[in-house]
């Protein structure tokens, strides 16, 4: 979202929460920064500067608001549009590679010096990997203080970390206070819950942007839930995770302003990576503003788009788990596919504990995804479906083991169509859906797909117009999931 300050200090003026996360505002006058939203009395123009990051306001020698607490906002939508390095930079440092690989492992998986990678970002964001880095550290630290009793020196090392003092010298920075300071903070506010099983659990709110349609969100992921795997209960959607230091479980409850999120890990290593999932499956981050200005304008899409709007591109935790689901619903009905993934989860998938996770036992969740090696190493013959089929799930399976295979929101989207298209079964249909809902394209419209054609046809055929595809670029994601709510007279539709 290109935008100049003089309209980025009237979306301030306005308190217009469109832009929270978009951009910063800091007052030179008081030494903090805030989301455009602030309540607060609106700075003077001469006062403020504007930044693209929280962490080019931290290093620019400010600190963030207590009052509308700035760290909070949803994610800039502009990272998850854009293609280029630093867009695949910002969503790799989201999901926490620099804490995991530190910035040469950043710099490795974008196939650049780690000193280009710190001038492009410095050039574009206004701050290197190691300062956004450290800023993300920050807000998921102060999460951990203020909704577990998690020992402090805990919290530190959990939230990435190096040092105690490291920790403690960036929540100065950062907020103006101590670890203890937050934690007390928040006892006052009664925000804090103390943990209840030996896995950690955490409870908090998700920031999205409205208008956001969670009820058709909600719809799709129940359509497709896999047993023991996931379940859509009483408008909550839970499911367990597969995380880089041991199993986990979520269940998020939408609403229209934001998403409550109880989190129980076995490791509070992984909260970044976790928080960083949910938000991608939900499509939190979204600009629905600039998609409804764009599709709600078109003569086909307009009346759909008015009466839901805000909808999302339901993500996934797990791209590889994503893509074998993709390869399983083949010609196939949604039913029938989740009755295969039921038995493949239930023989291959690692069971899950109910007394060290009690959430998973009160949603009857009893299994996670099974490992890409283990699903290489079966025999295709045992997984119930067709072996052509079953060697490809081997197959996909197997790349993504050995490394061959980067499937997520920060990997290179054109590179991965092409890499999955090499695989033996995969075709045009599965990876434009990977692509969808893996990687988070926006852009993509499923052409191949039976449904989604169909629906198509018929409202070209209606209206007597040209094929609009181009014309709902760079939104043609989200005009697929207008279309896949359409009316339908079928009775048989692919696990899409």
């Amino acid at each position: 979202m290109r935008i100049d300050d003089d309209r980025r200090y009237r979306a301030v003026s306005s308190r217009d929460a469109r832009f929270d996360g978009v951009f910063f505002t800091a007052v030179t006058s008081t030494g903090i920064y805030c989301r455009p939203s602030c309540p607060a009395r609106t700075p003077l123009r001469r006062n403020v500067r504007f930044y693209a990051t929280a962490a080019a306001a931290h290093d620019a020698g400010f600190r963030a608001c207590r009052r509308c607490r700035p760290d909070a906002v949803p994610g800039s939508p502009e990272w998850d549009v854009r293609t280029d390095t630093v867009g695949r930079a910002m969503r790799l440092i989201r999901e926490g590679v620099v804490e995991s690989d530190g910035v040469p492992g950043l710099a490795g998986r974008l196939g650049y010096s780690t000193r280009h990678v710190h001038r492009m970002l410095v050039d574009e964001v206004g701050a290197g990997p190691l300062a956004i880095a450290r800023s993300n550290r920050a807000h998921h630290a102060r999460i951990l203080l203020e909704t577990t009793d998690v020992p402090v020196t805990d919290v530190a090392f959990a939230a990435g970390f190096s040092s105690v003092r490291q920790f403690n010298d960036t929540l100065r920075t950062v907020y103006d206070a101590t670890p203890s300071g937050l934690r007390v903070s928040a006892r006052r506010r009664g925000r804090r819950t103390p943990r209840t099983s030996s896995s950690a659990r955490i409870e908090l709110r998700l920031a999205v942007r409205r208008p956001f349609a969670h009820g058709p969100l909600l719809d799709f992921l129940a359509a497709r839930a896999v047993p023991g795997l996931e379940t859509v209960r009483e408008g909550t959607y839970a499911r367990t995770l597969r995380l880089p230091h041991g199993p986990g479980v979520v269940a998020l409850a939408p609403a229209d302003d934001h998403v409550q999120c109880v989190l129980e890990l076995s490791d509070l290593r992984d909260t970044m990576a976790a928080v960083a999932r949910c938000r991608s499956m939900l499509d939190l981050d979204a600009d629905p503003v600039a998609v409804d200005e764009v599709l709600g304008a078109d003569p086909l899409l307009g009346d759909r788009v008015r009466a839901t709007p805000g909808i999302r591109v339901p993500g996934h935790v797990d791209g590889y788990e994503l893509a074998v689901r993709a390869v399983v619903g083949q010609q196939v009905s949604v039913a029938g596919a989740r009755t295969t993934l039921a038995r493949i989860v239930g023989a291959h998938g690692a069971v899950l504990d109910p007394e060290a996770h009690p959430l998973a036992a009160a949603y009857a969740l009893t299994h996670v995804f099974p490992e890409p090696d283990v699903l290489a190493a079966v025999d295709p013959a045992a997984l119930g479906m067709p072996r052509s089929r079953a060697s490809t799930v081997a197959g996909l399976a197997d790349a993504v083991a050995v490394g061959k295979l980067d499937i997520g929101p920060s990997a290179d989207r054109a590179a991965l169509r092409t890499q999955l298209l090499e695989l033996r079964g995969i075709g045009p249909w599965t990876a434009d859906y990977v692509l969808m809902r893996a990687a988070g394209d926006p852009d993509v419209l499923l052409a191949t797909d039976l449904v989604i054609r169909r629906r198509l046809d018929a409202l070209l055929v209606r209206t007597g117009a040209a094929d609009p595809a181009t014309r709902w670029s760079p939104w043609r994601s989200y005009a697929a999931m207008h279309l896949w709510r359409l009316p339908d007279t079928s009775t048989t539709e692919r696990h899409s």
